[in-house]
Protein backbone atom coordinates (compact mmCIF):
# COMPACT_ATOMS: atom_id res chain seq x y z
CA UNK A 1 0.00 0.00 0.00
CA UNK A 2 2.71 2.44 0.94
CA UNK A 3 4.63 1.61 -2.12
CA UNK A 4 1.86 2.00 -4.57
CA UNK A 5 0.87 5.87 -2.83
CA UNK A 6 4.71 6.96 -3.23
CA UNK A 7 4.23 5.73 -7.09
CA UNK A 8 1.21 7.59 -7.63
CA UNK A 9 3.11 10.66 -5.80
CA UNK A 10 6.03 10.20 -8.70
CA UNK A 11 3.45 9.49 -11.18
CA UNK A 12 1.15 12.31 -10.59
CA UNK A 13 3.76 14.56 -9.70
CA UNK A 14 5.58 14.65 -12.77
CA UNK A 15 2.51 14.81 -14.92
CA UNK A 16 1.37 17.92 -13.48
CA UNK A 17 5.05 19.46 -14.14
CA UNK A 18 4.70 18.57 -17.42
CA UNK A 19 1.33 19.99 -17.72
CA UNK A 20 1.73 23.03 -16.02
CA UNK A 21 5.20 23.83 -17.56
CA UNK A 22 3.86 23.18 -21.26
CA UNK A 23 0.78 25.11 -20.45
CA UNK A 24 3.33 27.93 -19.41
CA UNK A 25 5.52 27.72 -22.22
CA UNK A 26 2.50 27.87 -24.59
CA UNK A 27 0.35 30.58 -23.03
CA UNK A 28 3.19 33.14 -23.06
CA UNK A 29 4.11 32.24 -26.52
CA UNK A 30 7.87 32.35 -25.55
CA UNK A 31 9.03 28.43 -27.16
CA UNK A 32 8.28 26.94 -30.55
CA UNK A 33 6.96 24.06 -29.46
CA UNK A 34 7.50 21.60 -31.78
CA UNK A 35 6.18 17.78 -31.16
CA UNK A 36 9.64 16.91 -30.75
CA UNK A 37 10.16 19.75 -28.61
CA UNK A 38 7.29 19.01 -26.11
CA UNK A 39 8.55 15.53 -26.16
CA UNK A 40 11.92 16.65 -24.71
CA UNK A 41 11.00 19.08 -22.76
CA UNK A 42 8.12 16.37 -21.02
CA UNK A 43 11.20 14.59 -20.43
CA UNK A 44 13.02 16.25 -18.90
CA UNK A 45 9.88 18.22 -16.66
CA UNK A 46 9.55 14.61 -15.73
CA UNK A 47 12.67 13.98 -14.49
CA UNK A 48 12.75 17.17 -12.35
CA UNK A 49 9.95 16.41 -10.95
CA UNK A 50 10.62 12.78 -10.12
CA UNK A 51 13.65 14.18 -8.22
CA UNK A 52 12.08 16.90 -6.46
CA UNK A 53 9.76 14.52 -5.18
CA UNK A 54 11.82 11.94 -3.86
CA UNK A 55 13.59 14.29 -1.92
CA UNK A 56 10.45 15.66 -0.14
CA UNK A 57 8.83 12.32 -0.14
CA UNK A 58 12.14 10.48 1.50
CA UNK A 59 14.18 12.68 3.97
CA UNK A 60 10.53 13.86 5.09
CA UNK A 61 10.09 13.11 9.49
CA UNK A 62 13.99 12.65 9.44
CA UNK A 63 16.07 14.51 12.28
CA UNK A 64 18.73 16.08 9.49
CA UNK A 65 21.23 15.50 11.97
CA UNK A 66 20.83 11.93 12.15
CA UNK A 67 23.07 9.48 10.75
CA UNK A 68 19.67 7.94 9.49
CA UNK A 69 19.78 11.33 7.49
CA UNK A 70 22.51 11.20 5.55
CA UNK A 71 22.43 7.87 4.69
CA UNK A 72 18.89 8.19 2.88
CA UNK A 73 19.95 11.56 1.66
CA UNK A 74 23.14 9.74 -0.45
CA UNK A 75 20.34 7.31 -1.50
CA UNK A 76 18.46 10.21 -3.01
CA UNK A 77 21.17 11.70 -4.39
CA UNK A 78 22.50 8.56 -6.11
CA UNK A 79 18.86 7.70 -7.47
CA UNK A 80 18.55 11.61 -8.85
CA UNK A 81 21.95 11.44 -10.46
CA UNK A 82 20.37 8.30 -12.80
CA UNK A 83 17.88 9.97 -13.82
CA UNK A 84 18.93 13.26 -14.53
CA UNK A 85 22.08 10.86 -16.80
CA UNK A 86 19.42 9.15 -18.54
CA UNK A 87 17.26 11.92 -19.28
CA UNK A 88 20.58 13.74 -20.77
CA UNK A 89 21.28 10.68 -22.81
CA UNK A 90 17.85 10.68 -24.43
CA UNK A 91 17.33 14.65 -25.24
CA UNK A 92 21.24 14.49 -26.17
CA UNK A 93 22.60 18.00 -27.27
CA UNK A 94 22.29 20.28 -24.95
CA UNK A 95 21.60 18.10 -21.80
CA UNK A 96 24.47 16.06 -22.12
CA UNK A 97 26.58 19.42 -22.32
CA UNK A 98 24.94 20.34 -18.93
CA UNK A 99 25.41 16.83 -17.43
CA UNK A 100 29.21 17.38 -18.56
CA UNK A 101 29.84 20.26 -16.82
CA UNK A 102 27.87 19.10 -13.58
CA UNK A 103 30.10 15.98 -13.68
CA UNK A 104 33.20 18.46 -13.34
CA UNK A 105 31.82 20.32 -10.60
CA UNK A 106 33.33 18.27 -7.92
CA UNK A 107 33.83 20.65 -5.36
CA UNK A 108 30.08 21.66 -5.55
CA UNK A 109 28.03 18.64 -5.67
CA UNK A 110 27.86 15.36 -4.04
CA UNK A 111 29.85 12.70 -5.00
CA UNK A 112 27.42 10.69 -6.26
CA UNK A 113 25.97 13.15 -8.69
CA UNK A 114 29.78 13.86 -9.93
CA UNK A 115 30.50 10.26 -10.57
CA UNK A 116 27.26 9.19 -11.65
CA UNK A 117 27.36 11.58 -14.47
CA UNK A 118 31.12 11.25 -15.31
CA UNK A 119 30.16 8.92 -17.74
CA UNK A 120 28.79 11.75 -20.35
CA UNK A 121 32.19 12.69 -20.91
CA UNK A 122 33.16 9.18 -22.62
CA UNK A 123 29.77 7.58 -23.68
CA UNK A 124 27.78 10.65 -25.70
CA UNK A 125 25.63 9.32 -28.01
CA UNK A 126 26.77 9.12 -31.58
CA UNK A 127 24.94 10.20 -34.71
CA UNK A 128 24.15 8.07 -37.60
CA UNK A 129 26.78 8.76 -40.33
CA UNK A 130 24.47 8.97 -42.95
CA UNK A 131 22.75 12.15 -40.72
CA UNK A 132 26.25 13.94 -40.53
CA UNK A 133 27.14 13.74 -44.11
CA UNK A 134 24.06 15.24 -45.01
CA UNK A 135 25.15 18.06 -42.58
CA UNK A 136 28.25 17.94 -44.33
CA UNK A 137 26.58 18.43 -47.54
CA UNK A 138 24.12 21.20 -46.40
CA UNK A 139 27.15 22.97 -44.85
CA UNK A 140 29.70 23.18 -47.80
CA UNK A 141 27.77 22.65 -50.61
CA UNK A 142 29.45 19.93 -51.80
CA UNK A 143 29.47 15.78 -50.95
CA UNK A 144 32.25 14.65 -49.12
CA UNK A 145 33.50 11.72 -51.85
CA UNK A 146 33.80 14.64 -54.01
CA UNK A 147 36.41 16.63 -51.36
CA UNK A 148 38.36 13.78 -49.50
CA UNK A 149 39.94 10.69 -50.99
CA UNK A 150 38.66 9.00 -47.51
CA UNK A 151 36.33 9.91 -44.65
CA UNK A 152 36.31 7.13 -42.00
CA UNK A 153 32.94 6.30 -41.44
CA UNK A 154 34.31 5.52 -37.59
CA UNK A 155 34.52 9.00 -35.21
CA UNK A 156 37.69 9.97 -33.61
CA UNK A 157 35.78 11.06 -31.02
CA UNK A 158 31.97 11.87 -30.23
CA UNK A 159 30.50 14.99 -28.00
CA UNK A 160 27.54 16.51 -27.18
CA UNK A 161 27.85 19.14 -29.78
CA UNK A 162 29.27 17.18 -32.23
CA UNK A 163 31.39 14.10 -33.96
CA UNK A 164 35.16 14.00 -34.98
CA UNK A 165 35.93 12.22 -38.21
CA UNK A 166 39.66 11.75 -39.92
CA UNK A 167 39.39 12.46 -43.37
CA UNK A 168 42.33 12.68 -45.98
CA UNK A 169 41.82 15.12 -49.41
CA UNK A 170 42.48 14.10 -52.37
CA UNK A 171 46.29 15.92 -52.06
CA UNK A 172 47.49 13.50 -49.61
CA UNK A 173 46.34 15.80 -46.59
CA UNK A 174 45.30 14.21 -43.07
CA UNK A 175 42.61 15.87 -41.28
CA UNK A 176 40.08 16.11 -38.48
CA UNK A 177 36.60 16.80 -39.75
CA UNK A 178 34.18 17.89 -36.72
CA UNK A 179 30.30 17.68 -37.36
CA UNK A 180 27.46 19.19 -35.76
CA UNK A 181 25.16 16.50 -34.44
CA UNK A 182 21.69 16.92 -36.41
CA UNK A 183 19.47 18.35 -34.51
CA UNK A 184 21.07 20.46 -31.80
CA UNK A 185 21.19 23.51 -32.83
CA UNK A 186 17.49 23.02 -34.68
CA UNK A 187 16.73 21.90 -30.02
CA UNK A 188 19.26 24.74 -28.67
CA UNK A 189 16.68 27.17 -28.34
CA UNK A 190 14.02 24.85 -26.56
CA UNK A 191 16.34 23.15 -24.47
CA UNK A 192 17.93 26.49 -22.94
CA UNK A 193 14.33 27.71 -22.10
CA UNK A 194 13.48 24.26 -20.72
CA UNK A 195 16.36 24.30 -18.66
CA UNK A 196 15.97 27.94 -17.30
CA UNK A 197 12.24 27.50 -16.53
CA UNK A 198 12.99 23.90 -14.77
CA UNK A 199 15.97 25.46 -12.56
CA UNK A 200 13.47 28.15 -11.28
CA UNK A 201 11.48 26.34 -10.59
CA UNK A 202 13.16 23.75 -8.32
CA UNK A 203 14.71 26.98 -7.00
CA UNK A 204 11.13 27.96 -5.72
CA UNK A 205 10.45 24.56 -3.69
CA UNK A 206 13.55 24.05 -2.71
CA UNK A 207 14.62 27.94 -1.33
CA UNK A 208 18.47 26.91 -0.59
CA UNK A 209 18.86 25.59 -3.68
CA UNK A 210 22.26 27.59 -5.58
CA UNK A 211 22.88 26.65 -9.33
CA UNK A 212 20.44 28.81 -10.68
CA UNK A 213 23.61 30.18 -12.37
CA UNK A 214 23.72 27.28 -14.53
CA UNK A 215 20.78 28.21 -16.38
CA UNK A 216 21.99 31.60 -17.28
CA UNK A 217 25.57 30.13 -17.80
CA UNK A 218 24.05 27.73 -20.35
CA UNK A 219 21.90 30.38 -22.18
CA UNK A 220 24.86 32.63 -22.94
CA UNK A 221 27.88 30.17 -23.63
CA UNK A 222 25.68 27.56 -25.35
CA UNK A 223 25.30 29.82 -28.56
CA UNK A 224 28.77 30.76 -28.72
CA UNK A 225 29.98 26.84 -28.67
CA UNK A 226 26.97 26.32 -31.97
CA UNK A 227 28.71 28.31 -33.84
CA UNK A 228 32.23 26.58 -35.15
CA UNK A 229 33.75 29.24 -37.19
CA UNK A 230 33.90 30.98 -33.64
CA UNK A 231 35.60 28.38 -32.35
CA UNK A 232 38.35 28.29 -35.06
CA UNK A 233 38.63 32.30 -34.57
CA UNK A 234 39.79 31.23 -31.12
CA UNK A 235 42.27 28.45 -32.65
CA UNK A 236 43.96 30.79 -34.53
CA UNK A 237 44.15 33.74 -32.01
CA UNK A 238 45.18 30.96 -29.11
CA UNK A 239 48.17 30.10 -31.93
CA UNK A 240 49.50 34.02 -32.55
CA UNK A 241 48.95 34.88 -28.34
CA UNK A 242 50.74 31.78 -26.68
CA UNK A 243 53.66 31.17 -30.13
CA UNK A 244 56.56 31.76 -27.40
CA UNK A 245 55.67 28.50 -26.14
CA UNK A 246 57.43 26.01 -28.77
CA UNK A 247 55.56 22.90 -26.63
CA UNK A 248 52.16 24.26 -27.54
CA UNK A 249 50.06 22.86 -30.76
CA UNK A 250 47.43 24.17 -32.02
CA UNK A 251 45.77 22.59 -34.93
CA UNK A 252 45.50 24.76 -38.05
CA UNK A 253 42.34 25.52 -39.03
CA UNK A 254 41.05 24.75 -43.33
CA UNK A 255 38.57 27.69 -43.48
CA UNK A 256 37.52 26.18 -47.43
CA UNK A 257 36.25 23.25 -45.43
CA UNK A 258 34.57 25.10 -42.23
CA UNK A 259 31.58 26.50 -41.92
CA UNK A 260 28.97 27.51 -38.85
CA UNK A 261 28.18 23.66 -38.15
CA UNK A 262 31.28 21.95 -39.48
CA UNK A 263 34.86 22.90 -38.53
CA UNK A 264 38.22 20.99 -40.33
CA UNK A 265 41.29 21.46 -38.80
CA UNK A 266 44.87 19.41 -38.91
CA UNK A 267 44.43 16.03 -37.52
CA UNK A 268 46.69 16.11 -34.20
CA UNK A 269 48.42 12.57 -33.04
CA UNK A 270 48.51 12.30 -29.19
CA UNK A 271 47.04 10.23 -25.96
CA UNK A 272 45.14 11.90 -23.20
CA UNK A 273 47.14 14.29 -20.88
CA UNK A 274 45.93 12.17 -17.96
CA UNK A 275 47.06 8.51 -19.76
CA UNK A 276 50.03 7.51 -17.56
CA UNK A 277 50.26 4.16 -19.45
CA UNK A 278 50.66 5.96 -23.01
CA UNK A 279 53.28 7.91 -21.44
CA UNK A 280 55.20 5.88 -20.50
CA UNK A 281 55.21 3.68 -23.80
CA UNK A 282 56.21 6.75 -25.13
CA UNK A 283 58.69 7.97 -22.96
CA UNK A 284 57.29 11.29 -21.84
CA UNK A 285 58.47 12.64 -18.65
CA UNK A 286 55.20 13.59 -16.84
CA UNK A 287 56.73 16.43 -14.75
CA UNK A 288 57.75 18.36 -17.70
CA UNK A 289 53.84 17.90 -19.21
CA UNK A 290 52.77 19.21 -15.68
CA UNK A 291 55.35 22.32 -15.56
CA UNK A 292 53.96 22.97 -19.13
CA UNK A 293 50.47 22.88 -18.34
CA UNK A 294 51.32 25.00 -15.56
CA UNK A 295 52.77 27.55 -18.12
CA UNK A 296 50.24 27.41 -20.24
CA UNK A 297 47.25 28.05 -17.77
CA UNK A 298 49.58 30.28 -15.68
CA UNK A 299 49.81 32.78 -18.55
CA UNK A 300 45.65 32.13 -19.75
CA UNK A 301 45.14 33.28 -15.99
CA UNK A 302 47.40 35.88 -14.86
CA UNK A 303 49.25 37.61 -17.88
CA UNK A 304 46.48 37.44 -21.23
CA UNK A 305 43.15 37.35 -19.09
CA UNK A 306 42.19 35.00 -21.98
CA UNK A 307 41.04 31.25 -20.74
CA UNK A 308 40.33 27.98 -22.64
CA UNK A 309 37.14 27.15 -20.65
CA UNK A 310 37.14 23.36 -21.46
CA UNK A 311 40.12 21.62 -20.71
CA UNK A 312 38.92 18.07 -19.09
CA UNK A 313 41.80 15.50 -20.35
CA UNK A 314 39.56 14.42 -23.24
CA UNK A 315 40.96 17.84 -24.71
CA UNK A 316 44.51 18.05 -24.02
CA UNK A 317 47.06 15.20 -25.77
CA UNK A 318 50.68 14.80 -25.16
CA UNK A 319 52.66 13.66 -28.03
CA UNK A 320 56.81 12.82 -28.56
CA UNK A 321 58.20 14.64 -31.19
CA UNK A 322 61.40 15.13 -32.46
CA UNK A 323 61.47 18.61 -30.98
CA UNK A 324 60.21 17.36 -27.68
CA UNK A 325 57.06 16.67 -26.08
CA UNK A 326 53.79 18.58 -27.31
CA UNK A 327 50.89 19.43 -25.73
CA UNK A 328 47.94 19.48 -28.09
CA UNK A 329 45.09 21.82 -27.04
CA UNK A 330 41.59 21.06 -28.83
CA UNK A 331 38.10 22.08 -28.43
CA UNK A 332 38.40 25.89 -28.37
CA UNK A 333 34.82 26.73 -28.72
CA UNK A 334 34.66 28.58 -25.72
CA UNK A 335 37.00 31.07 -23.84
CA UNK A 336 36.62 33.13 -20.95
CA UNK A 337 38.14 36.95 -21.42
CA UNK A 338 38.99 38.04 -17.32
CA UNK A 339 38.38 41.54 -16.97
CA UNK A 340 41.77 43.55 -15.49
CA UNK A 341 39.79 43.54 -11.99
CA UNK A 342 39.43 39.94 -11.87
CA UNK A 343 42.56 39.07 -12.69
CA UNK A 344 44.66 41.47 -10.79
CA UNK A 345 41.90 40.10 -7.65
CA UNK A 346 42.95 36.59 -8.28
CA UNK A 347 46.30 37.77 -8.74
CA UNK A 348 46.44 38.82 -5.05
CA UNK A 349 44.44 35.67 -3.68
CA UNK A 350 46.51 33.59 -5.32
CA UNK A 351 49.49 35.88 -3.19
CA UNK A 352 47.39 35.49 -0.33
CA UNK A 353 47.33 32.42 -0.68
CA UNK A 354 51.15 32.00 -1.53
CA UNK A 355 51.32 33.76 1.86
CA UNK A 356 48.95 32.12 4.30
CA UNK A 357 47.43 35.39 4.69
CA UNK A 358 43.96 34.13 5.85
CA UNK A 359 42.61 37.69 6.07
CA UNK A 360 43.75 38.79 2.71
CA UNK A 361 42.52 35.03 1.31
CA UNK A 362 38.73 35.95 3.18
CA UNK A 363 38.93 39.59 1.79
CA UNK A 364 40.08 38.50 -2.73
CA UNK A 365 37.41 35.27 -2.33
CA UNK A 366 34.98 37.80 -2.02
CA UNK A 367 35.60 39.46 -4.61
CA UNK A 368 35.19 36.61 -6.83
CA UNK A 369 32.80 34.41 -8.33
CA UNK A 370 35.73 31.55 -9.26
CA UNK A 371 33.77 28.58 -11.09
CA UNK A 372 35.85 28.77 -14.12
CA UNK A 373 39.19 29.03 -12.09
CA UNK A 374 38.64 26.74 -10.00
CA UNK A 375 37.32 24.54 -12.41
CA UNK A 376 41.22 24.79 -14.57
CA UNK A 377 42.62 24.39 -11.06
CA UNK A 378 40.82 21.35 -10.24
CA UNK A 379 41.17 19.47 -13.69
CA UNK A 380 45.42 20.64 -13.32
CA UNK A 381 45.11 18.98 -9.62
CA UNK A 382 43.37 15.65 -11.25
CA UNK A 383 46.15 15.13 -13.81
CA UNK A 384 48.88 15.32 -11.72
CA UNK A 385 47.17 12.92 -9.09
CA UNK A 386 46.93 10.12 -12.20
CA UNK A 387 50.30 11.09 -13.42
CA UNK A 388 51.73 10.90 -10.28
CA UNK A 389 53.41 13.98 -10.85
CA UNK A 390 56.52 15.00 -8.49
CA UNK A 391 55.72 17.76 -6.00
CA UNK A 392 58.84 20.32 -7.49
CA UNK A 393 57.13 19.94 -10.89
CA UNK A 394 53.24 20.45 -9.63
CA UNK A 395 51.29 23.17 -11.68
CA UNK A 396 51.28 25.61 -8.15
CA UNK A 397 54.93 26.24 -8.26
CA UNK A 398 54.59 27.28 -11.92
CA UNK A 399 51.62 29.20 -11.46
CA UNK A 400 52.75 30.74 -8.47
CA UNK A 401 55.72 32.11 -10.22
CA UNK A 402 53.41 33.33 -13.18
CA UNK A 403 51.58 35.10 -10.56
CA UNK A 404 54.39 36.74 -8.32
CA UNK A 405 55.82 38.23 -12.18
CA UNK A 406 52.58 39.37 -13.26
CA UNK A 407 51.41 41.08 -9.62
CA UNK A 408 55.23 42.71 -9.62
CA UNK A 409 54.34 43.92 -13.43
CA UNK A 410 50.97 45.26 -12.71
CA UNK A 411 52.41 47.39 -9.37
CA UNK A 412 55.52 48.51 -11.71
CA UNK A 413 52.97 50.49 -14.40
CA UNK A 414 51.53 51.97 -11.26
CA UNK A 415 54.72 53.05 -9.19
CA UNK A 416 55.06 56.75 -8.18
CA UNK A 417 59.15 56.88 -8.75
CA UNK A 418 62.06 55.32 -9.19
CA UNK A 419 62.62 54.03 -5.38
CA UNK A 420 59.18 52.70 -5.50
CA UNK A 421 59.94 50.44 -8.57
CA UNK A 422 63.14 49.37 -7.10
CA UNK A 423 61.23 48.27 -3.98
CA UNK A 424 59.06 46.58 -6.30
CA UNK A 425 61.25 45.23 -8.10
CA UNK A 426 63.62 43.94 -4.95
CA UNK A 427 60.03 42.44 -3.76
CA UNK A 428 58.93 39.95 -6.52
CA UNK A 429 62.81 38.97 -6.72
CA UNK A 430 62.11 37.66 -3.32
CA UNK A 431 59.38 36.46 -3.79
CA UNK A 432 60.56 34.19 -6.68
CA UNK A 433 63.54 33.07 -4.81
CA UNK A 434 61.27 32.11 -1.89
CA UNK A 435 59.42 30.15 -4.49
CA UNK A 436 62.61 28.86 -5.88
CA UNK A 437 63.76 27.70 -1.86
CA UNK A 438 60.83 25.89 -1.57
CA UNK A 439 60.79 24.10 -5.08
CA UNK A 440 64.43 22.91 -3.83
CA UNK A 441 62.93 21.67 -0.91
CA UNK A 442 60.24 19.68 -2.42
CA UNK A 443 62.66 18.65 -4.72
CA UNK A 444 65.28 17.34 -1.95
CA UNK A 445 62.22 16.06 0.57
CA UNK A 446 60.97 13.83 -2.55
CA UNK A 447 64.58 12.05 -3.71
CA UNK A 448 65.34 11.04 -0.03
CA UNK A 449 61.65 9.57 0.46
CA UNK A 450 62.16 7.96 -2.99
CA UNK A 451 65.14 6.30 -1.58
CA UNK A 452 63.89 5.67 1.51
CA UNK A 453 61.35 3.30 0.20
CA UNK A 454 63.58 2.19 -2.57
CA UNK A 455 66.04 0.96 0.58
CA UNK A 456 63.05 -0.99 1.97
CA UNK A 457 61.52 -2.40 -1.22
CA UNK A 458 65.51 -4.06 -1.32
CA UNK A 459 65.20 -4.70 2.63
CA UNK A 460 61.55 -6.62 1.52
CA UNK A 461 62.61 -8.44 -1.16
CA UNK A 462 66.10 -9.72 0.41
Amino acid sequence: MFSRRVKQVFKYGSLAAVGVGTAYAIKNNDWEMSTIGVVRFGRAAGTVARVVVDYKWSLRNIDPNSKEYQNTKSEVHTRSAVRLRNMCCANGGAFIKVGQHLATLDYLLPEEYTQTLQVLHSDAPQSPIEDLLRVFEEEIGKKVEDMFEYFSPEPLGTASLAQVHKAVTKDGRVLAVKIQHPKVKAHSYVDIKTMEFLIHRVAWVFPDFQYVWLAEETKKNLPKELDFMREGEHCERVEKMFAKFSFLKVPKIYWEFSSGRVLTMEYCEGGKVNDLEYMQKHNIDVNEVSRDLGKLYSEMIFVNGYVHCDPHPGNVLVNKTNQGTQIVLLDHGLYQTLTDDFRINYGKLWMCLIQADLPGIEKYSGRLNMLLIMKTNDVLRGIETVLHTRASASYFITMSRCCIRAMGEHKLRHCGGLLAACRTRLYTQWQLIKIDLYELFLWINSSMLARWLLKKEIECET
